[in-house]
């Protein structure tokens, strides 16, 4: 635990806050100061001395914000995404002085999965095919999407906004033969035409209701990957979330999902981690090497101390590719540190821990 203030910038009432105030606690170090999101929006953040630490957190989470950021609305509602995006990007940069654990400038990269997905790709770390990385002419409707899709030569892929999270307006497209067409997606389209992210994935079938959704979400700037077909455990879809600290990876949940999509709060589930280590290490890929996947993506956002990592291993768990790099990819609780990297430590815990070199290498 460094020695010097530290300053988390979020929701002073969430969930989050209070998993690293514990932290801090459990460590030894001093009760940290919290500023609001809405302070950093507003522009009344003073600038911090040098030697203080900012731990800047996810603004996810307080309706307040949400409203800030994107203006007001259901917060399960799907739109406004790319305002949500410019104000949080306006409102990171704004921040002055002290020690950043997570780099403004990283933060539109990780943020745009176009962007990241080019990054990536730059840098040697496998990554699914894409028709839209690094940018292109938006996708501004069904047509456009599936148009760019049949150019790479795509017939299974996700459909993602770029600037989204926790899957909200993510569209699963499978093609087949005669132009037959089905879709899974957690969006609901409401009666009056306005789109909601829910806790369930629905089906689409037939191109008309395909092409209707796919309507519906282009505004939200769009990034297509081809589909890659996952192990299963359990006869559950199978993939990793890493997180890696300060360069090492030092945690990682299997996650098995209900549908094609394995995240948590869509009814996916944490498998037991072994299956996904036995499966790499008789598949000849190995375990390490999966990990030094991960940390390769991280390697990419080399002034964030703590990024989660979407690692997408393929059938019989013959390779791994990089789905996502999260900013925010840390929130695990209850999650406990890989044996020999963080064993025992939650995450806040390890990248605590990881604090003073991982400073004093930034500062040099």
């Amino acid at each position: 635990m460094i020695d010097a203030p530290l300053t988390i910038v979020g929701d002073p009432d969430g969930r989050r806050t209070r998993l690293l105030r514990d932290a801090v606690d459990r460590q030894g170090g001093r009760a940290p100061r919290v500023i609001g999101w809405e302070h950093l929006i507003a522009g009344t953040v003073p600038r911090f001395a040098s030697h203080e630490i900012v731990w800047l957190d996810s603004p996810d989470g307080s309706r307040s914000v949400d409203a800030l950021l994107r203006g007001p609305g259901e917060q399960s509602r799907i739109a406004d995404g790319p305002r949500w995006y410019r104000s949080m990007c306006a409102a990171a940069a704004s921040l002055r002085g002290g020690l950043h654990l997570t780099d403004a400038a990283d933060l539109p990269v990780m943020f745009d999965k176009r962007a990241c997905h080019a990054r990536l790709a730059a840098a040697g770390v496998p990554v699914p095919d894409s028709p839209t990385s690094g940018g292109t002419a938006p996708l501004v409707d069904a047509t456009a999407v599936r148009d760019a899709a049949a150019a790479a030569g795509l017939r299974r892929y996700f459909v993602k906004p770029a600037h989204g999270s926790s899957a909200a307006g993510v569209v699963a497209v499978e093609t087949a033969s005669g132009n037959r067409v089905q879709a899974r997606s957690s969006v609901e389209i409401a009666s009056d035409g306005r789109l909601f992210n829910t806790l369930r994935v629905r089906k689409y079938v037939g191109a008309d209701r395909v092409d209707a959704l796919l309507d519906a979400v282009a505004p939200e700037t769009l990034h297509v990957e081809a589909w890659i077909p996952k192990p299963t455990v359990a006869g559950c879809p199978a993939d990793l979330r890493v997180v890696v600290v300060a360069g090492r990876a030092t945690h990682a949940v299997l996650r098995l999902g209900a549908s094609t999509m394995t995240n948590l709060h869509l009814g996916g589930r944490r498998g037991e981690l072994h299956a996904a280590i036995d499966g790499l290490e008789r598949s000849g890929f190995g375990w390490t090497r999966a990990l030094g996947v991960a940390e390769a993506a991280a390697r990419c956002f080399p002034h964030t101390l703590c990024v989660g990592v979407d690692l997408l291993p393929s059938v019989g768990w013959r390779s791994v590719r990089v789905g996502e790099v999260n900013a925010f990819g840390d929130l695990l609780p209850g999650l406990r540190g890989l044996p020999g990297r963080a064993h025992g430590l939650d995450t806040y815990e390890a990248q605590l821990r990881a604090l003073p070199e991982w400073v004093g290498d930034v500062a040099a």
